[in-house]
């Protein structure tokens, strides 16, 4: 993608060379929700055109003090609410394998920007999927780590009791080494393994488009593993469990922006702000009892196996139509919601390509929690191994 298709994807920064450390050279993009000291961090928003942090959030400093190269801050959704990322104030973020398609959201920049060769490494946020999402359309590596194992000082929040903050990258090697970064680990990295045991959650495999069906299934053949089919109570309730709770903080954290200057918000993200306006503490209360719940099910039901796998986005790559964008968040979010109220960790990498359209399709494999190390081996097998489909496992660049 040349410059031209780039301006609503990144805003460059020069912070001159980079220094020693286990990422060296690499260049690295920052979603435009995470502080960058002397530059503006607006969140995708109207509101914060003009804001200037005076820090860098502890993420951005933990990986530029290990060598990397900060280049540039990135489109997403307006504060970080959205999975298409057509709404920010920067202008829509599209799809580099394709323009006329979304790249996923809310770090659909960030996402972009990776599969776009622009960033070798960036950081996104997820709360309902917005790492997972947009590296699936995108043909990606996201990590959604572990919940509280990422400080998130200085990353604008959505939703404290399911935000994290984590890395993609075109492989996943270069993930795993910025997941110890992020962490303070020096531990070494895991090396590439098979699962032995993989559970497929039953419950979210009834209606998957067949094309993205067909390339999940190859992959999981290419495991040889124990496949081993799960029910757990109440998985199909876990995305309402998540807008609760999402757009109760929402009304909160945004109350004086929604009463005093609505018509700053871009028209989608107002919509779902408002949805959390009637959303009473009692309501939420409940949500936070039944994510507790369903966590500890989650949990049990993982004891058996080694991961779970369930494909990332249950469709194609849709085409940018933002008016009908709430129905389609809902369609894009149904398989990653379950694994936000999961306190364990999920990586979502490209597997092959829809044999229709020639896009991305990417799976889920979520661990249990503190164990990004058999998540990241088993990643880095299937990510070496995965089989040739549509355009092929070479992966040429969008």
């Amino acid at each position: 993608m040349d410059d031209a298709g780039t301006n609503s994807v990144i805003r460059r920064v020069d912070r001159g060379a980079p220094g020693p450390g286990p990422l060296a050279g690499v260049r690295l993009g920052v979603k435009d929700n995470i502080d960058v000291a002397g530059g503006p961090t607006t969140c995708g928003s109207a509101f914060f055109a003009s804001r200037v942090p005076a820090e860098d959030a502890e993420v951005v400093r933990r990986l530029t003090s290990a060598g990397a190269s900060l280049v540039a801050t990135l489109n997403l959704s307006e504060f970080a609410v959205g999975v298409t990322n057509q709404n920010s104030a920067a202008g829509p973020c599209r799809n580099p394998w394709d323009l006329s398609r979304i790249p996923g959201g809310s770090s659909g920049g960030s996402g972009a920007a990776v599969a776009a060769g622009v960033v070798d490494l960036a950081l996104g946020t997820d709360t309902g999927g917005s790492i997972r999402l947009p590296a699936s359309a995108c043909g990606v590596v996201g990590l959604r780590p572990t919940h509280g194992s990422i400080p998130m000082d200085g990353v604008f929040p959505v939703c404290d009791d399911v935000d994290t903050v984590g890395p993609l990258a075109r492989d996943v090697a270069l993930v795993a080494r910025a997941q110890r970064v992020l962490t303070g680990s020096s531990a070494p990295l895991p090396a590439a393994a098979p699962p032995r045991r993989i559970g497929l959650p039953v419950q979210l495999l009834t209606d998957i488009d067949p094309g993205v069906q067909a390339v999940v299934d190859a992959a999981v053949a290419v495991f040889g593993a124990e496949v081993v089919p799960i029910e757990i109570e109440g998985l199909l309730d876990a995305q309402d469990i998540v807008y609760t709770l999402v757009y109760a903080d929402l009304a909160r954290i945004h109350a004086s922006r929604l009463a005093s200057e609505p018509e700053r918000f871009h028209p989608d993200t107002l919509v779902r702000v408002g949805l959390g306006v009637d959303i009473t503490a009692d309501e939420r209360a409940d949500a936070v009892t039944a994510r507790r719940a369903l966590q500890s099910r989650i949990s049990a039901a993982m004891e058996g196996v080694d991961l779970f796998l369930t494909p990332t986005l249950p469709v194609d790559v849709p085409r940018a139509d933002p008016d009908d964008v709430l129905r389609v968040s809902r369609r894009l979010g149904q398989l990653t919601y379950p694994w936000s109220l999961h306190a364990g960790p999920t990586l979502a990498l490209p597997v092959g390509f829809h044999p229709g359209s020639g896009m991305p399709v990417g799976v889920q494999l979520t661990a249990p929690e503190d164990a990004e190390d058999v998540l990241l081996a088993a990643g880095a097998w299937l990510f070496n191994h995965r089989l040739s489909h549509g355009r092929g496992s070479d992966r040429p660049s969008p």
